[in-house]
């Protein structure tokens, strides 16, 4: 744990317990650097806390309690959110969310494209089938039912979720590069509104992925405006983050206006260095649009880099039907060429993360194949190397080898970026991983 933050499960609402303190305690804090999460200076203070709520803060010497804290030195503040989490599978296999909360979070909100319900059986032999070394059972159908489950199972922190718009599409159309009918669209909408009955806080979308990416524009309309009817939002990890960042800002900003919703952007950053240029571009039309009262924001992880899967190095074509569909074509020697051809041309019709990092700036990191987790570790130049060949046929033959999208890191962004986007009073901040812990 950072030694220079004290985290408690407090909201901003606890802070306002200024008032006469009791007399007595459940615990006290004492003598720590408050900060109330209303933007004020810090104060040394003390906090009182009885039957889990914030009962007092200021001079709490004259309250006795059942345990006292000595906080000299460090900072209380209200719990952290972790507004892009991917903890959906490692607080199943381990509800106490060390790798988060001993870092403040008491808040996770997943639902980056895919949540973990709407599930038809489809969906659900998916979510087994990419089951890696977190194995879990699956006895709910909905959203909601998920959340519930993890909330019986017990956990440290607090949970929300957007509903996905994969998965949404997922749960109709199966892998299909087609659009909706309009009886396939409102049931879409209606998957939407019942996540939104059962607490969902709008739709989230992830469009360089297949099949996310297959949806257009009057699709992502139809079902933000189902979830804004609730009061929902819409939140996106865009067509592009490089070539085409800022049409893809465009594109979320009209969906935001068309629908009245409020509108978010995942992981904000300009990946690809010939892009780093179009930051203050991108920065200025978000800050236009929030000018004439369109609610649009933003949040970040600090990194340079990101980390997805060998997909993000393909054409989404080449993906359509799901992970068998996809390898099938890379064993077919005349698709495969294709897809070797598109991966190494420059394009603007899909996000290659493999052309803006490049093989000494893509590193492999996970694998579901024993034989292939030597490679952990190493980038894909060095992989390729070793086996004699070429990157691209490297990445393709992993992708067959492993039977999976195979994880990767690709380093992507501008530190001086990075820097620049912290600074940004609309930006909050999301790890974009799971929750893990080091030990048992």
């Amino acid at each position: 744990m950072n030694k220079s933050v004290f985290s408690f499960f407090l909201t901003t609402l606890c802070f306002l317990a200024h008032a006469e303190g009791p007399h007595g305690a459940d615990i006290v804090l004492r003598g720590g650097l408050v900060f109330d999460g209303l933007l004020n200076p810090g104060e040394i203070q003390d906090v009182a806390i009885s039957n889990d709520r914030i009962t007092f803060i200021g001079d709490a010497s004259n309250i006795s309690s059942g345990l006292d804290i000595d906080v000299s030195g460090l900072a209380v503040t209200p719990g952290f959110i972790n507004t892009l989490s991917w903890a959906t599978e490692s607080l199943l296999l381990d509800g106490r969310s060390q790798g988060d909360i001993r870092q403040g979070v008491t808040l996770e909100v997943f639902g980056e494209g895919t949540s973990m319900g709407p599930l038809n059986n489809t969906l659900r032999q998916v979510l087994k089938s990419r089951q890696g070394d977190v194995k879990y059972d699956i006895p709910w159908s909905t959203l909601g039912e998920y959340l519930q489950h993890l909330e019986t199972s017990g956990i440290s922190t607090n949970v929300a979720s957007f509903v996905g718009a994969t998965t949404v599409r997922t749960y109709v159309l199966g892998y299909n590069d087609r659009a909706p009918t309009l009886a396939e669209l409102e049931t879409m909408k209606d998957l939407v509104a019942q996540a939104m009955r059962e607490g969902a806080l709008g739709v989230g979308s992830s469009l360089i992925y297949a099949p996310g990416s297959f949806a257009n524009t009057a699709e992502l309309e139809a079902l933000v405006g189902t979830a804004q009817e609730f009061g929902g939002m819409y939140i996106s990890h865009m067509r592009s983050e490089g070539d085409r960042l800022l049409s893809s800002v465009d594109e979320l900003i009209s969906i935001a206006k068309n629908t009245g919703a409020a509108a978010e952007i995942y992981h904000l950053k300009v990946a690809g260095k010939e892009n780093w240029h179009k930051f203050p571009a991108l920065i200025e039309k978000i800050e236009a649009a929030r000018a004439v009262g369109l609610k649009v924001s933003a949040n970040m992880y600090t990194y340079t880099a990101g980390s997805t899967g060998l997909d993000a190095a393909m054409p989404t074509w080449a993906q359509a039907g799901g992970v068998s569909a996809w390898i099938a074509r890379l064993k077919d020697p005349q698709t495969r060429n294709q897809i070797a051809t598109e991966m190494v041309a420059p394009t603007s019709d899909w996000e290659n993360l493999l052309r803006q990092a490049g093989p000494e700036g893509t590193l492999l990191v996970g694998f579901k194949n024993l034989a292939l987790r030597k490679y952990i570790g190493q980038t894909l130049a060095q992989v390729a190397e070793q086996r004699q060949t070429t990157a691209h046929e490297a990445a393709m033959d992993l992708v067959v080898e492993d039977g999976s999208r195979v994880q990767a890191i690709y380093f992507l962004m501008s530190d001086d970026n990075v820097r620049r986007t912290i600074a940004l009073p609309w930006v909050s901040f999301g790890s974009d991983a799971g929750s893990y812990t080091a030990s048992g």
